[in-house]
Protein backbone atom coordinates (compact mmCIF):
# COMPACT_ATOMS: atom_id res chain seq x y z
CA UNK A 1 0.00 0.00 0.00
CA UNK A 2 1.40 3.36 -1.03
CA UNK A 3 0.35 5.51 1.88
CA UNK A 4 1.77 8.64 0.26
CA UNK A 5 -1.29 8.81 -1.97
CA UNK A 6 -3.54 9.86 0.93
CA UNK A 7 -4.24 13.57 1.03
CA UNK A 8 -7.16 13.79 3.45
CA UNK A 9 -8.62 12.24 6.59
CA UNK A 10 -12.34 11.82 7.15
CA UNK A 11 -13.05 11.38 10.85
CA UNK A 12 -16.02 10.02 12.68
CA UNK A 13 -16.88 12.23 15.69
CA UNK A 14 -18.23 10.30 18.69
CA UNK A 15 -15.81 7.65 19.88
CA UNK A 16 -13.10 8.84 17.50
CA UNK A 17 -12.35 12.52 18.13
CA UNK A 18 -14.62 13.14 21.11
CA UNK A 19 -15.44 10.93 24.09
CA UNK A 20 -19.15 11.67 24.33
CA UNK A 21 -20.18 8.40 25.98
CA UNK A 22 -20.96 9.65 29.50
CA UNK A 23 -23.10 12.56 28.32
CA UNK A 24 -24.99 10.35 25.86
CA UNK A 25 -25.56 7.70 28.52
CA UNK A 26 -26.67 10.20 31.16
CA UNK A 27 -29.18 11.78 28.77
CA UNK A 28 -30.55 8.42 27.66
CA UNK A 29 -30.88 7.12 31.21
CA UNK A 30 -32.64 10.29 32.36
CA UNK A 31 -35.09 9.84 29.50
CA UNK A 32 -35.71 6.19 30.31
CA UNK A 33 -36.38 7.06 33.95
CA UNK A 34 -38.83 9.77 32.88
CA UNK A 35 -41.00 7.07 31.27
CA UNK A 36 -40.52 4.49 34.00
CA UNK A 37 -37.96 2.31 32.22
CA UNK A 38 -34.80 1.00 33.90
CA UNK A 39 -31.51 2.77 33.14
CA UNK A 40 -28.69 0.98 31.37
CA UNK A 41 -25.08 0.69 32.63
CA UNK A 42 -22.95 3.39 31.03
CA UNK A 43 -20.57 0.88 29.45
CA UNK A 44 -23.37 -0.85 27.54
CA UNK A 45 -23.95 2.34 25.58
CA UNK A 46 -20.68 1.66 23.75
CA UNK A 47 -22.67 -0.85 21.71
CA UNK A 48 -25.85 1.19 21.39
CA UNK A 49 -24.62 4.54 20.06
CA UNK A 50 -23.34 5.32 16.59
CA UNK A 51 -26.33 4.62 14.38
CA UNK A 52 -28.48 7.67 15.05
CA UNK A 53 -30.95 8.67 17.76
CA UNK A 54 -33.80 6.33 16.80
CA UNK A 55 -31.57 3.28 16.90
CA UNK A 56 -30.12 4.37 20.24
CA UNK A 57 -33.59 4.65 21.74
CA UNK A 58 -34.69 1.27 20.32
CA UNK A 59 -31.67 -0.47 21.77
CA UNK A 60 -32.09 1.19 25.16
CA UNK A 61 -35.75 0.25 25.61
CA UNK A 62 -36.94 -3.17 26.83
CA UNK A 63 -37.84 -5.32 23.81
CA UNK A 64 -41.51 -5.42 24.76
CA UNK A 65 -41.68 -1.60 24.78
CA UNK A 66 -40.29 -0.82 21.33
CA UNK A 67 -43.55 0.29 19.75
CA UNK A 68 -43.32 3.37 17.57
CA UNK A 69 -45.17 5.70 19.93
CA UNK A 70 -42.85 4.85 22.82
CA UNK A 71 -39.76 5.19 20.65
CA UNK A 72 -40.94 8.60 19.44
CA UNK A 73 -41.72 9.87 22.94
CA UNK A 74 -38.46 8.67 24.48
CA UNK A 75 -36.50 10.04 21.52
CA UNK A 76 -37.97 13.50 22.14
CA UNK A 77 -37.04 13.26 25.81
CA UNK A 78 -33.51 12.09 25.03
CA UNK A 79 -32.97 14.96 22.65
CA UNK A 80 -34.20 17.42 25.27
CA UNK A 81 -31.91 15.94 27.93
CA UNK A 82 -28.89 15.80 25.65
CA UNK A 83 -29.46 19.30 24.33
CA UNK A 84 -29.18 20.62 27.89
CA UNK A 85 -26.30 18.42 29.04
CA UNK A 86 -24.14 17.60 26.01
CA UNK A 87 -21.00 19.33 27.34
CA UNK A 88 -20.95 18.14 30.94
CA UNK A 89 -18.32 15.41 30.52
CA UNK A 90 -17.45 15.37 26.82
CA UNK A 91 -13.82 15.99 25.87
CA UNK A 92 -11.42 15.18 23.02
CA UNK A 93 -9.62 11.89 23.59
CA UNK A 94 -6.07 12.03 24.89
CA UNK A 95 -3.73 12.47 21.95
CA UNK A 96 -6.35 13.79 19.55
CA UNK A 97 -5.31 17.46 19.84
CA UNK A 98 -1.72 16.51 19.12
CA UNK A 99 -2.79 14.43 16.12
CA UNK A 100 -4.85 17.28 14.68
CA UNK A 101 -1.93 19.65 15.19
CA UNK A 102 0.36 17.29 13.27
CA UNK A 103 -2.09 16.78 10.43
CA UNK A 104 -2.58 20.51 10.08
CA UNK A 105 1.18 21.09 10.03
CA UNK A 106 1.50 18.56 7.20
CA UNK A 107 -1.23 20.22 5.17
CA UNK A 108 -3.53 17.20 5.35
CA UNK A 109 -7.17 18.02 4.64
CA UNK A 110 -9.37 17.11 7.61
CA UNK A 111 -13.14 16.45 7.53
CA UNK A 112 -15.79 15.09 9.89
CA UNK A 113 -18.82 12.90 9.19
CA UNK A 114 -21.20 12.03 12.04
CA UNK A 115 -24.53 10.28 12.49
CA UNK A 116 -25.58 13.07 14.84
CA UNK A 117 -28.00 15.60 13.34
CA UNK A 118 -26.08 18.07 11.24
CA UNK A 119 -26.76 21.17 13.31
CA UNK A 120 -25.72 19.46 16.51
CA UNK A 121 -22.61 17.99 14.91
CA UNK A 122 -21.51 21.51 14.07
CA UNK A 123 -22.22 22.73 17.62
CA UNK A 124 -19.96 20.04 19.11
CA UNK A 125 -17.19 20.71 16.62
CA UNK A 126 -17.36 24.44 17.33
CA UNK A 127 -17.29 23.86 21.10
CA UNK A 128 -14.51 21.29 21.30
CA UNK A 129 -12.56 21.41 18.03
CA UNK A 130 -12.63 25.02 16.90
CA UNK A 131 -8.85 25.31 17.14
CA UNK A 132 -8.45 23.22 14.00
CA UNK A 133 -9.58 23.78 10.42
CA UNK A 134 -11.93 21.20 8.96
CA UNK A 135 -12.65 21.45 5.26
CA UNK A 136 -16.04 19.82 5.77
CA UNK A 137 -18.23 19.01 8.78
CA UNK A 138 -21.34 16.98 8.05
CA UNK A 139 -24.00 15.29 10.14
CA UNK A 140 -27.22 13.58 9.24
CA UNK A 141 -29.89 15.70 7.56
CA UNK A 142 -32.71 15.26 5.06
CA UNK A 143 -30.24 14.94 2.19
CA UNK A 144 -27.56 12.95 4.03
CA UNK A 145 -28.74 9.57 5.36
CA UNK A 146 -27.04 8.02 8.36
CA UNK A 147 -23.95 5.88 7.95
CA UNK A 148 -23.18 3.24 6.72
CA UNK A 149 -24.83 4.80 3.69
CA UNK A 150 -21.84 6.33 1.86
CA UNK A 151 -23.70 9.40 0.56
CA UNK A 152 -22.19 11.72 3.17
CA UNK A 153 -18.65 10.48 2.60
CA UNK A 154 -19.06 10.73 -1.17
CA UNK A 155 -20.40 14.26 -0.90
CA UNK A 156 -17.53 15.39 1.30
CA UNK A 157 -14.97 14.06 -1.17
CA UNK A 158 -16.75 15.83 -3.99
CA UNK A 159 -16.94 19.09 -2.06
CA UNK A 160 -13.23 19.17 -1.23
CA UNK A 161 -12.22 18.15 -4.75
CA UNK A 162 -10.46 14.85 -4.01
CA UNK A 163 -11.02 11.29 -5.14
CA UNK A 164 -12.47 8.93 -2.54
CA UNK A 165 -9.37 6.74 -2.67
CA UNK A 166 -7.28 9.70 -1.49
CA UNK A 167 -9.04 9.61 1.91
CA UNK A 168 -8.21 7.78 5.09
CA UNK A 169 -11.49 7.11 6.86
CA UNK A 170 -11.00 6.93 10.65
CA UNK A 171 -13.69 5.63 12.98
CA UNK A 172 -14.39 3.44 16.00
CA UNK A 173 -17.29 1.22 14.94
CA UNK A 174 -18.48 -1.36 12.42
CA UNK A 175 -20.71 1.34 10.97
CA UNK A 176 -17.67 3.46 10.18
CA UNK A 177 -15.75 0.60 8.59
CA UNK A 178 -18.75 -0.29 6.42
CA UNK A 179 -19.12 3.35 5.39
CA UNK A 180 -15.46 3.61 4.47
CA UNK A 181 -15.54 0.51 2.32
CA UNK A 182 -18.81 1.47 0.65
CA UNK A 183 -17.24 4.83 -0.25
CA UNK A 184 -13.97 3.33 -1.46
CA UNK A 185 -11.91 5.00 1.28
CA UNK A 186 -9.13 3.36 3.32
CA UNK A 187 -10.78 2.16 6.53
CA UNK A 188 -8.85 2.63 9.77
CA UNK A 189 -10.39 1.53 13.07
CA UNK A 190 -9.41 3.11 16.38
CA UNK A 191 -9.16 1.20 19.66
CA UNK A 192 -9.60 4.12 22.06
CA UNK A 193 -13.27 4.54 21.17
CA UNK A 194 -16.47 2.62 21.81
CA UNK A 195 -15.90 -0.73 20.08
CA UNK A 196 -13.44 -3.63 19.99
CA UNK A 197 -10.78 -4.71 17.53
CA UNK A 198 -12.64 -7.86 16.50
CA UNK A 199 -15.70 -5.86 15.44
CA UNK A 200 -13.63 -3.41 13.42
CA UNK A 201 -11.75 -6.12 11.55
CA UNK A 202 -14.90 -8.12 10.86
CA UNK A 203 -16.52 -4.99 9.42
CA UNK A 204 -13.67 -4.40 6.98
CA UNK A 205 -11.00 -2.34 8.73
CA UNK A 206 -7.85 -2.26 6.59
CA UNK A 207 -5.84 -1.27 9.66
CA UNK A 208 -6.43 -0.77 13.39
CA UNK A 209 -4.55 1.74 15.54
CA UNK A 210 -4.14 2.00 19.31
CA UNK A 211 -3.15 5.67 19.70
CA UNK A 212 -4.11 8.78 17.74
CA UNK A 213 -0.51 9.48 16.72
CA UNK A 214 -0.35 6.06 15.01
CA UNK A 215 -2.41 7.54 12.18
CA UNK A 216 0.62 9.51 11.03
CA UNK A 217 2.27 6.28 9.84
CA UNK A 218 -0.24 6.16 7.00
CA UNK A 219 0.60 9.61 5.63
Amino acid sequence: MNFMKFKAVLFDLDGTLLNTLDDLADAMNASLKRFGFPPQPVDTYRYMVGDGLVNLVKRSLPEESRDQATIDNVAVAQWQEYSRNWANKTQPYDGVPQLLDALGARGIIMCILSNKPDDFTRILVKRFLSKWKFAAVQGQDKDIPIKPDPVGANQIALNVGLRNEEFLYVGDSNTDMKTANAAGMFAIGVLWGFRRKEELIAAGAKAVIERPNDLLHFL
